[in-house]
């Protein structure tokens, strides 16, 4: 047993129990019996109360899983991170020919000191099929009742229907899968979306609790606005303030951030960015958990319209702990050391190629928790263009301590 045990101990033991034993110790020529009687009273109750304080103190098995306590002592579950979490094909890089064009709004900078980041369970689960399970049908319905209330729709005449195919297209794709020998499997034809639709104006939740509203026609704006795939960041922020005026009720927030976000180029050397807005009230992990999780983002059509208005409001109402963090240098360090997750085909060249570090959470519908990582942008040597475009990979290292994850990731090359 530790001496800083048996003290702690000790110090749990009743007061007349302690000045007994240490009578004894003063008076050795006393009763051998008594001594010893009180002798092991003592040692059995130190060790009953050792053995409460472990029974009580959070722990973790060997080999991982189970709990482990944070510093003050409360239990925090270990976290696993996803093995396959890619939601698309290719991988996550950026062309710019500095890393400076790569601009947004995150409110985190390398200054800030946190010593703690909270973690929820991503309530949606996926099987092999891609069918999701989880979903919450009330929650669902009542964002499109919310956002049809701000779009100054009708809720109480509002129709709403789910995305289940009719018996035709059922028929159809039992036939398909029939012809190669396949059966449909259960549960293939549940729904996935609540839709309500009025005046040219339909609203789509999913299950991720995302609210897509699709403008039919799309909306002309003021032909003072230039609103187009390669409108300028200076043209985004003059678009951006008649958005906020016309669509205030829609963003629904009580001090907007605006979060013009991009800065990359595409394949035809032309620069693009999106236009959002977050919620700035509140303290700083409100914010981030607001820039991360609940944005309001705008879309322009082929003809510089407005098309398309993205909400995302996902489920945070299961938070697991709040988990110590690490800090970007500790994060740089495991970063080297292989610790990340990437989509990138290459390993990290080198520390005198990292460009940049932002605070982020992954939130890809496959991600068993919502956790926060360290984003680096890693400059990739091998794929610099002719024109001087360069390439920024995205590697992600777990921004908690590490004591909280049962498999740390190791890059092994494939791309996660």
């Amino acid at each position: 047993m530790k001496q800083e045990c048996i003290s702690d101990a000790l110090n749990m033991l009743p007061d007349d129990m302690i000045e007994e034993t240490g009578k004894l110790r003063e008076h050795p020529a006393k009763s051998k019996h008594n001594s010893w009687k009180w002798m092991a009273v003592a040692a059995c109750l130190i060790a009953a109360v050792y053995a409460g304080i472990r029974f009580l103190l959070p722990w973790v098995p060997a080999g991982g899983g189970g709990w482990s306590p944070d510093n003050n002592g409360q239990k925090l579950p270990i976290l696993t991170i996803a093995e396959d979490t890619s939601d698309a094909m290719g991988f996550e890089g950026y062309l710019a020919y500095d890393i400076s064009e790569l601009v947004n709004e995150n409110p985190w900078n390398e200054t800030m000191k946190l010593t703690t980041l909270p973690v929820y369970q991503n309530r949606l689960t996926y099987d092999e099929y891609y069918r999701v399970s989880g979903g919450d049908f009330e929650a669902m319905e009542a964002l499109l009742l919310d956002i049809a209330g701000r779009l100054g729709m009708n809720t109480d005449e509002l129709e709403i229907k789910d995305d289940t195919p009719d018996e035709e297209q059922q028929s159809a794709i039992i036939e398909k899968l029939e012809m190669v020998g396949d059966d449909v499997p259960e549960g293939y034809f549940a729904p996935t979306k609540l839709i309500a639709e009025s005046n040219g104006i339909q609203i789509e939740v999913d299950t991720a609790l995302t609210a897509a509203i699709t403008f039919e026609p799309a909306v002309t704006l003021p032909g003072e606005y230039n609103y187009t795939y390669e409108s300028t960041y200076e043209e985004l922020e003059v678009v951006a303030e008649y958005l906020k005026e016309q669509y205030g009720a829609l963003i629904g927030m009580e001090e907007p951030i605006l979060d013009i976000h991009g800065g990359d180029y595409n394949i035809y050397n032309q620069q693009g960015y999106e236009l959002a807005f977050y919620e700035g009230d509140g303290d700083i992990t409100s914010r981030m958990l607001n820039y991360n999780f609940n944005q309001t983002i705008f879309y322009c059509d082929d003809n510089g319209k407005l098309f398309l208005v993205r909400v995302f409001h996902p489920d945070l109402s299961d938070k697991t702990g709040d988990y110590p963090a690490i800090s970007p240098e500790e994060a740089e360090t495991l970063l080297l050391n292989g610790n990340y997750i990437t989509t990138v085909p290459e390993e990290v060249p080198g520390q005198d190629y990292i460009a940049g570090v932002e605070l982020v959470y992954r939130t890809g519908s496959r991600e068993e928790y919502y956790m926060p990582y360290y984003r680096f942008y890693v400059e990739l040597p091998g794929m610099e263009r002719d024109n001087g475009l360069k390439t920024y990979g995205a590697y992600y290292v777990p921004a908690i301590d590490g004591e909280y994850i049962s498999n740390m990731p190791v890059w092994d090359g494939s791309m996660n």
